[in-house]
């Protein structure tokens, strides 16, 4: 796959033990509000028409002005490590190494239930002998599930069949109902990934798949958010995922069944959707659960989920208490 995308990239990090909204750059993050002073304080000429939001949701709901402020602020960081007006450092107030840096999930806290695609793949489907479906199938992940990049996902006492799948999310930036699908990406904020982790054994036992997919640290999300417009053709991305680098999951998101315009106007109808949102949109086959025997994760597995244009998404499996 390609490099991730050098468009804007926004991440929510711990800084200084805070949770602490950045702006991603190639190989530096930048914490905006001290940037923003610290170009006060140079003279730097920076233009903003709007505040500049002080968390990840406010930036995602802050409208076109929050986004216009947190860009000319990262672009005037970028002007200064270029021409080495300012330097990276682990202890640098404003701009810190990339490789230094521990990311958390880009919403820690997302507001409601990250909105799921089921088999929206027509091969993963299949792999798990089921129909291709002919509407959506939704369900959903508590918030409770989240955790960022490089977190443990604990592989809990409750299962013995745990499984991964990588899929490409949508946050959504405005508020919504009944959204047509040719405005459908006026909505949409910008794109991470998920690892929708999920116990099959949980899954099978209840035919309801929220016990399933819902057990703390099922979700990682990240590292960091890509706006929309660095990503302009959503389903031309290639999208796979490896255990302990063995490739397990390669397509495209030109797969999908239900493209996200489609899944944003089936959702919507009839039901809000809120700055801060998230839909994710479904995985490719590739499965532990598809293999012959099944290939479950265990601890000390790695877990990398992968999307062109996003990043990495890095995980590791571990036993309770770890």
């Amino acid at each position: 796959m390609t490099r991730p995308s050098a468009g804007l990239r926004f991440a929510t990090v711990l800084w200084d033990g805070q949770a602490t909204l950045v702006g991603v750059l190639d190989v530096a993050v930048v914490h905006l509000g001290a940037a923003a002073r610290a170009l006060r304080r140079g003279r730097k000429d920076v233009k903003t028409t709007g505040a500049l939001p002080t968390d990840m949701l406010g930036l995602v709901g802050g409208g076109p002005s929050g986004l216009r402020a947190a860009k000319a602020v990262l672009q005037a960081v970028a002007h200064c490590l270029s021409d080495g007006t300012w330097r990276t450092g682990p202890r640098n107030p404003v701009v810190r190494p990339l490789d230094r840096t521990r990311f958390l999930s880009p919403i820690p806290r997302p507001p409601r239930n990250i909105f799921c695609v089921g088999r929206n793949y027509a091969e993963h489907a299949k792999e798990r002998g089921a129909d291709v479906p002919t509407v959506p199938v939704f369900f959903t992940k508590p918030p409770t599930a989240v955790v960022g990049h490089e977190a443990g996902v604990i592989c809990w006492p409750a299962t013995q069949n745990l499984d991964y799948e990588a899929e490409l999310a949508v946050v959504i930036g405005r508020r919504g109902r009944d959204i047509p699908r040719a405005r459908a990406y006026e909505y949409v904020f910008g794109y991470t990934i998920m690892n929708d982790v999920t116990a099959r054994d949980l899954q099978k036992k209840h035919t309801q798949w929220f016990k399933g997919k819902g057990l703390d640290t099922f979700a990682p999300l990240g590292p960091w958010i890509v706006h929309k417009s660095a990503l302009p053709a959503p389903h031309a991305l290639r999208i796979g995922l490896r255990v302990n680098g063995e490739p397990r999951q390669d397509a495209t998101t030109g797969d999908m069944i239900f493209r996200i315009e489609e899944l944003i106007e089936v959702l919507s109808a009839g039901m809000t959707l809120e700055p801060g949102d998230l839909i994710a949109t479904g995985t490719p086959s590739g499965v532990g659960a598809g293999f012959v025997p099944p290939q479950w994760l265990t601890p000390g597995d790695v877990v990398e989920a992968e999307v062109e244009g996003i990043g990495i998404l890095r995980n590791r499996i571990v036993a309770p208490g770890r």
